[in-house]
């Protein structure tokens, strides 16, 4: 129970995720009293680790790779590792198994990868070098609120190729399938249909950080991350109060600013009355997308993939190539389940011992469904993963499902189980939650919205904390 009495801050965070955090650590950087208030026991929101099986196996509980949180420019920008945050780099980034041959590698080297993708090394040789060389130039603009591009010829260069669809963004420029799959599988983290503009920015920008920095998982799971981010704002000062359920904002201590680490429709519920009708009405029409069906798997021993060099990475885009890949998303985008769906799948034990007993393993798995589906797909993943590794259900000692409701039910910012916390594609990329020149701020003086609904958008990034700060700063300071 949180006591206010004759307590004075400057602002206070609603919300314990990777933005909230950041966005408290941001405050406190300025010389901000900060309290965060979570309503859960433990801190993290999308960054939470847990025994979700057995004893000595722990899983992450939603995000588990994270090539955003290491190119994080605000996370790059604190010293996370004097707190106990340990990025661990696999070989690869990640894999792409096929049914026949050998799997598609992502490389750190785009020379490397583009060698295994026959006939279209040149054509990705070509691609990914030039936008790499230029993501220092485009990063800011990606990784923020709508503005005007300090670099418009490199932005203009981006966009010709991030605005088309995935779908025939690869087959108009790769000829064969091992490049269509590695662009299909990089398109996935969009959850949309392939055929949608802007679900190739997706697959550039995973792409682009997979060649320049890579896909780390964080030494003990995606909790360390949390653990870090909250340690460090406490060595400035800010306060942290667990077991605090916010229902409305008279029960807020008084502050300046306070920032929201929630969905729209949890400041809506909070805010209630408060909020001007159409602002309000607005937030009740923000788009939430699919949802995901997620499995944790204690094994033990390795899964043993038919492509050995699966072993070499932590991460591996499974669903075939790319009409199949396609074909899932555009069914589960029209509510209905796909029998193959395109699977995400992390194996971090292989590089992190600390994640399951000794000589034992733990697998993370999820598709993408229906908003709010309730159809159990244990059976379509692991079908899906036996496709690529014949015998792993004989490595499953036990395992964990989780259905939306039930990834709702664990953070509510994930409505209907959409863990990206609201569609991004054009209507609602930078749009986020309604239109406006500040998307963070509200019309209620010093109340803003600091979480994934805001730009940038999903990932363990902090960038849209972050922005909400300063947005915060610029304007209640």
């Amino acid at each position: 129970m949180l006591n206010s009495e004759s307590q004075d801050y400057d602002a206070i965070v609603v919300g314990s995720g990777p933005n909230g955090l950041s966005a408290a650590i941001t405050l406190a950087h300025a010389g901000c009293k900060v309290l965060v208030l979570e309503a859960k026991e433990t801190i993290g929101g999308g960054a939470r680790t847990a025994e979700l099986t057995l004893p000595g196996f722990w899983h992450d509980v939603c995000s588990a790779i994270h090539p955003l949180g290491a190119g994080s420019p605000f996370f790059s920008s604190l010293p996370l590792d004097e707190y106990g945050l340990e990025w661990i780099y696999p070989p690869v980034p990640f894999a792409h198994p096929l049914d026949d041959g050998p799997a598609v590698l992502l490389h750190h080297s785009i020379e490397e990868t583009a060698a295994g993708l026959a006939p279209d090394s040149a054509a990705y040789q070509r691609l990914m070098g030039r936008l790499t060389r230029e993501w220092k130039l485009i990063a800011s603009a990606i990784l923020g609120p709508f503005s005007f591009p300090r670099h418009p010829i490199s932005m203009a260069q981006f966009g010709w190729y991030a605005l088309q669809p995935a779908a025939s963004f690869a087959k108009h420029t790769f000829r064969g399938e091992r490049a269509r799959s590695l662009i299909a599988g990089l398109a996935g983290h969009a959850i949309q249909p392939l055929e949608n503009p802007s679900t190739t920015a997706i697959a550039l920008v995973e792409g682009i950080y997979g060649h320049i920095g890579g896909w780390p998982l964080a030494k003990g799971g995606s909790q360390s991350i949390a653990n870090a981010l909250a340690g460090y704002l406490r060595s400035l000062g800010g306060e942290i109060a667990t077991g605090v359920q916010v229902r409305s904002l008279q029960e807020l201590p008084p502050a300046r600013a306070i920032l929201f680490d929630t969905s729209p429709r949890q400041l809506v519920e909070i805010a209630g009355e408060a909020l001007p009708a159409r602002y309000r009405n607005q937030l009740t029409r923000y788009r939430y997308g699919p949802g995901v069906f997620k499995i944790d798997f204690a094994l033990s021993e390795p899964i043993p993939w038919k492509a050995p060099e699966c072993r070499q990475t932590a991460t591996l885009h499974l669903g075939g190539g790319l009409e199949e890949i396609a074909l899932s998303e555009r069914l589960m985008w029209r509510g209905e389940h796909p029998e193959k769906p395109y699977v995400l799948l992390a194996q971090q034990s292989l590089f992190d011992p600390s994640r399951a007993p000794r000589g034992k393993h733990t697998a993370w798995a999820y598709c993408h469904v229906p908003n709010g589906s309730t159809v159990d797909m244990t059976g379509n993943i692991i079908a899906q993963i036996e496709r690529f590794a014949p015998g792993f259900r004989q490595c499953i000692v036990s395992q964990s499902t989780r259905f939306p409701a039930d990834l709702e039910a664990y953070n509510p910012n994930y409505v209907g189980g959409d863990i990206i916390a609201g569609v991004q594609d054009l209507r609602q990329l930078y749009t986020r939650p309604v239109l406006r020149i500040v998307p963070y701020s509200t019309p209620l003086k010093g109340v803003y919205l600091c979480s994934a609904s805001t730009p940038p958008g999903g990932g363990v990034h902090g960038m849209c904390g972050y922005h909400a700060a300063r947005a915060a700063l610029k304007a209640s300071f």
